[in-house]
């Protein structure tokens, strides 16, 4: 059996200006795919999202974990994470992320979200504590999902639909002038994870 998928075609750049984002699709034979998401879903260290909003502290039906070399802190929407050491199955995705894009991690931020009711809003990867303009390696597994984009000054938006094993890569000023994110839908009843590999300004 094929690990990879043989028919990986890199997208041209997705986004019109002031920033690169290329798709991969789906990079693993859909056997292997559903074999990571099962150890994903088994393995990781989930927990509910905290963020705290207008003053108030909010905890998301969408459950998150923070993986990484060290144990970074990392800070978003005034909460804060510290990263547990990696799994073997953690290793090796970010490995093959770091083939295909020819860029080292030493971070992965992961999503779960349970069905199509849960998302995530514009936001922007732009914390300090992430190397500035480095690529974001994003691997999703499960349900395929809408990903949209909306830049921060014309308000022009791009879309690009995430499937089962499939790569998206961020880099240069994308979160300097571009937003990005998972709309929720009725139309999706499946489970999905999602990986996003990051570099942490150590």
């Amino acid at each position: 059996m094929d690990l990879f998928n043989q028919d990986i075609n890199v997208s041209p750049n997705l986004l019109p200006y002031g920033g690169t984002v290329n798709y991969y699709g789906q990079l693993f034979a859909n056997p292997v795919a559903d074999e990571y998401f099962d150890l994903l879903m088994n393995t990781i260290d989930w927990k509910n999202d905290e963020a705290f909003i207008m003053g108030k502290h909010i905890i998301t039906k969408r459950k998150v974990a923070w993986y990484g070399d060290e144990a970074f802190s990392y800070t978003y929407s005034k909460a804060t994470k510290t990263a547990l050491p990696w799994t073997n199955e953690l290793l090796e995705l970010k490995h093959i992320a770091e083939q295909k894009t020819g860029t080292t991690y030493n971070s992965c931020l992961l999503n779960l979200y349970h069905n199509g009711d849960e998302g995530m809003a514009y936001h922007s990867d732009d914390e300090r504590a992430l190397a500035e303009h480095a690529a974001i390696a994003s691997l999703s597994f499960g349900a395929t999902r809408k990903f949209l984009f909306k830049h921060k000054e014309s308000k022009e938006m791009i879309s690009v639909f995430l499937e089962h094993g499939s790569l998206l890569v961020m880099k240069d000023e994308t979160q300097e002038n571009w937003l990005h994110r998972l709309p929720p839908t009725k139309k999706v009843l499946r489970q999905r994870v999602n990986l996003t590999f990051r570099t942490m300004v150590v």
